[in-house]
């Protein structure tokens, strides 16, 4: 059974879903930036109502101040008091969970790996984890970038399109400033992986997904995680098939 659930949170109120089910290993979705409990394209209230299906309780919550949720937005960096609360009222409202798996995609998965052990969270999927600082001017990280302009220096196509005048100079330099500007040292990658030292984590990449390029590069500076990779350049997954293969990552952890 679906029902709303209305969380207190440091005097605010975080507005959750519930989809009820008897098993003893719940999901608690965290969301993204500033998309509410239902996902992109309804994805996450689609894929809370399968697992409920399937004996899995699912819990989904707005973080104060995006959605129906009061209180300011204080950014996935602000968030360790909302997703302890959602953790907390999830065991009370299902109270025969032993085993709590948390999922985020982009900074909901940083969120959920600085701040899922304080919460009890058990295990973690973590979708294209936002591991750099946003860059000057709006660009994306330098190694999507360098991702980009590798695959389009490929294409004969693209050196055609440079000599007839079709590429904007402007945006060119910019982005090659971008590429060899050397970023201040950026830790975030550093906490995120202690945060998740002793959880059984899952890495869960898009392929062609700016953010996701940007986590790989990150990543390839430590020891090798178990990750999965999903060939679509959508970052919420959105592409025909992309919606199946994050689910299918999502049970395994769940042990289905």
């Amino acid at each position: 059974m679906r029902r709303p659930l209305i969380v207190a949170c440091d005097g605010d109120a975080l507005v959750a879903t519930l989809d009820e089910a008897s098993g003893t290993t719940g999901l608690l979705i965290v969301s993204g930036g500033n998309e509410v409990r239902s996902g992109a394209h309804r994805g996450m209230a689609l894929l809370a109502a399968r697992l409920a299906g399937d004996g899995v309780p699912v819990l989904r919550f707005d973080r104060r101040g995006v959605g129906d949720s009061s209180g300011m937005n204080g950014g996935y960096a602000g968030s360790a008091a909302d997703l302890a609360a959602a953790a907390a009222a999830f065991r009370r409202e299902q109270p025969q969970i032993t085993r709590l798996v948390g999922f985020g995609n982009c900074d909901a998965a940083t969120a959920l790996a600085l701040f899922g052990w304080s919460a009890g969270i058990d295990a973690l999927v973590l979708a294209n984890p936002w591991l750099v600082e946003r860059s000057a001017g709006g660009l994306p990280p330098p190694a999507a970038i360098r991702a980009r302009y590798a695959e389009r220096l490929a294409n004969p196509r693209e050196w055609l399109r440079l000599t007839r005048g079709g590429v904007d100079i402007r945006k060119l330099i910019n982005g090659l400033r971008a590429v060899l500007h050397r970023a201040p040292s950026n830790d975030l990658p550093t906490r995120f992986l202690a945060g998740i030292a002793g959880i059984p984590t899952t890495i869960v990449l898009a392929t062609g997904d700016a953010t996701a390029i940007a986590a790989r590069d990150a990543l390839s500076r430590f020891p090798p995680m178990p990750t999965v990779t999903i060939d679509t350049p959508s970052h919420s997954f959105a592409r025909a098939g992309d919606a199946a293969a994050l689910e299918g990552a999502i049970r395994a952890k769940l042990g289905m």
